[in-house]
């Protein structure tokens, strides 16, 4: 945004309000410190009340009268919630579902990403807004879009099944490539005509998983190319104003990393619950997130709530302290600013009991002296503006990854790279160490420490990037279910991890899943000894949850493995065993081991889902090796440092003491060195 200060503020809904709450709100924002609002977000009907006849006047009043103010202005292009009359009078722009039925106007984004009409009507709604607003100096940036692929990621009409194919055209080439891309000489899927290739509808048994990423990609790049269409008209307008659209968190829907190289800076919504006491470590990870997608530049909070949402099927408000405390955790962790949803608690709709800056109950409430007191804090943080988080740490993160496990038929239908990376990310954040994320493909080499989390789907680039890395003297900790596939998806024969077995020393010759809830045929009576003479001794290890693990000797090792294990092959002497399975089937094989590079760097191997204390002690010795020194802090405290500033946050319910400072329950303090 083109602001010199932390930019403060909400989504401003004035047309929901009459007139004259205008001036009230202007004097309330003056009042909190708000600096900035996203306008028109869901205003379309409105800018465009009947076919190609734009009603702009009543906005201009709007963003002068702010402008005036002082109150900057990041202006949406309203595209996000088309109005009924866009259906009703083109019926193509609306998304069908995989099941053919035509989703209705009545909700949010009723649109077909695919739709040349729509893109058309999109187009014509933001030359007119461009017209209007590109030159207005209250405009701080532009808000492309909303949340996109929230409600709608996918439509399965004959127009986007055409755009499907031409996208496939582009990526493969040929039929042939196709068809050696999708493995179709399984089950007889070989197509010899482009008209014979189709999203994947409904099938009467598994559909076929390559097909399947590949709509995931499509779908992504088809809402992508919306966006830019978007974007192209307002940079034409005006080059200077940045702009944007907000993420998601770790949104699976659309690839981020693809994203991030189209807007000028990163915007999340992020909405941790309360009632979960890992919540402010969720917030964290999106932070992380964000700030990595766009390459270590500040991103900007877009949306949060003061206090409750309204989705959930029991909306807890936050605590006393939360708002400010997560906020300000927010700026440590690299953003330049804190938006919410909404300005004014709205008095009817799908979001009339969301939370907001304003609430329902007005100024004499504890949120409203939560958002004042935070506007006054955030003036004070002037000098990060623009300033950078530079953590040792990075946490490996692939959507095409995530998308081909999803799709894959086996070993487990859990999506096991999101859970792997909140993990990971999770016990470096408890330790309080920061961390990026990082693209497989991208540059390693400035990390001290790497986690590569489920990487199942390891290219021979990807491959490269982190031999590069050990090679240049980084620990890396890769965990099981890395290596399972190639590029297209398909099996890598020889052992899995082959791909990079030279760095690691192991193979993985066979997953060995756990917790499974067996298919039991007829009656699940409990065996008794009595009568199950054969049954009731037949061990099933599979269907335990946890493996216990032990050091090599038998002694005790800190942790165990949480649903799954791995027979791991090692082929390299310098490899050594840190510790060993511990149960039926798998006892006395290898776990974890480590292989030591010539140049300094270490390459470990975890062939488990460990448990907390498990990571732990992963952690704590890779940090060692890499010359990170975990600090020593109180129960419930964090310490961040960003433009010269040290945050500290107290996330407990007491009183705490550190480096002889009193914080307060969920309170922070900031200071210089």
């Amino acid at each position: 945004m083109r602001l010199t200060s932390i930019a403060y503020g909400a989504d401003y809904n004035p047309e929901q309000w009459s007139a004259q709450t205008l001036d009230e709100d202007i004097a309330l924002m003056s009042e909190a410190g708000v600096n900035v609002v996203s306008l028109g977000i869901f205003s379309w009907a409105l800018l465009e009340p009947s076919d190609g006849r734009y009603d702009l006047g009543w906005l201009r009043q709007i963003v002068d009268r702010l402008h005036a103010a002082g109150i900057g202005v990041d202006l949406a292009t309203a595209t996000a919630s088309p109005p009924p009359w866009l259906g009703r009078r083109y019926p193509e722009t609306l998304p069908v579902d995989q099941n053919g039925v035509t989703l209705r106007w009545g909700s949010r984004q009723q649109y077909n990403p695919s739709s040349a009409k729509f893109r058309e009507k999109v187009a014509g709604l933001v030359r007119a807004m461009a017209a209007e607003f590109a030159d207005h100096p209250g405009v701080v940036a532009w808000h492309i879009g909303n949340e996109y692929a929230c409600h709608v990621r996918e439509s399965f009409d004959p127009e986007s099944a055409e755009r499907f194919r031409a996208w496939l055209r582009r990526t493969y080439g040929t039929l042939d490539a196709l068809n050696d891309a999708w493995a179709t000489t399984f089950w007889s899927q070989r197509v010899y005509d482009w008209d014979e290739v189709i999203p994947p509808g409904p099938t009467p048994t598994i559909a076929n998983p390559h097909q399947r990423t590949d709509w995931n990609a499509f779908c992504s790049d088809a809402l992508l190319e919306l966006y830019c269409l978007e974007r192209d008209i307002l940079k034409a307008a005006n080059p200077s104003i940045p702009v944007t659209t907000n993420f998601m968190g770790l949104f699976g829907a659309l690839d981020y990393w693809k994203w991030a190289e189209h807007v000028d800076f990163v915007s999340n919504d992020s909405y941790p619950d309360p009632a979960n006491p890992r919540a402010a470590r969720d917030f964290a990870f999106q932070n992380d997130l964000m700030r990595s997608l766009g390459g270590g530049k500040p991103f900007i909070q877009m949306e949060q709530v003061t206090s409750a949402v309204q989705w959930r099927p029991r909306n807890t408000p936050k605590r006393p302290g939360q708002y400010g405390l997560w906020s300000i955790q927010a700026v440590a962790q690299g953003a330049d600013g804190i938006l919410n949803f909404q300005w004014r608690q709205s008095p009817g709709g799908a979001e009339a009991l969301h939370g907001a800056m304003v609430p329902h109950a007005g100024r004499d409430t504890r949120v409203w002296d939560e958002v004042v007191d935070l506007g006054a804090r955030l003036t004070d943080l002037s000098a990060v503006v623009g300033t950078r988080v530079e953590p040792r740490v990075a946490i490996v993160w692939d959507y095409a990854n995530a998308w081909t496990q999803a799709n894959a038929c086996g070993p487990v239908t859990d999506r096991v790279p999101d859970i792997e990376a909140r993990a990971w990310h999770g016990s470096l954040w408890e330790l309080g160490i920061p961390a990026d994320f990082a693209h497989p493909g991208g540059d390693l080499t400035r990390y001290d420490l790497i986690i590569v989390p489920a990487l199942y789907r390891l290219t021979d680039a990807h491959a490269a990037r982190l031999r590069e890395a050990v090679a240049g003297g980084a620990v890396m900790v890769v965990t099981y279910l890395s290596g399972y596939v190639d590029e297209r998806g398909h099996a890598v024969l020889g052992g899995y991890l082959s791909t990079i077995a030279d760095v690691l020393g192991v193979r993985v010759t066979e997953p060995v899943a756990l917790g499974a809830r067996p298919d039991v045929d007829g009656r699940a009576e409990p065996l008794d000894p009595l009568t199950d003479r054969v049954s009731s001794v037949v061990g099933t290890p599979g269907a335990n949850d946890s493996v216990r693990l032990v050091a090599p000797d038998g002694s005790a090792w800190a942790g165990s493995g949480l649903g799954w294990s791995e027979r791991i092959a090692v082929d390299d002497a310098a490899v050594t065993v840190v510790a060993v399975f511990d149960e039926a089937d798998v006892e006395g094989l290898p776990a974890v081991t480590v292989r030591a590079h010539p140049h300094g760097g270490a390459a470990w191997y975890v062939g488990t889902s460990l448990d907390a204390r498990g990571r732990d002690s992963v952690l704590r010795r890779t940090l060692g090796d890499a010359g990170i020194a975990v600090p020593d802090l109180p129960a419930g405290v964090q310490r961040l440092e960003r433009g010269g500033l040290t945050f500290w946050l107290n996330h407990s319910d007491v009183t705490t003491t550190v480096d002889g400072i009193d914080l307060g329950p969920r309170s922070v303090h900031m200071a210089r060195p």
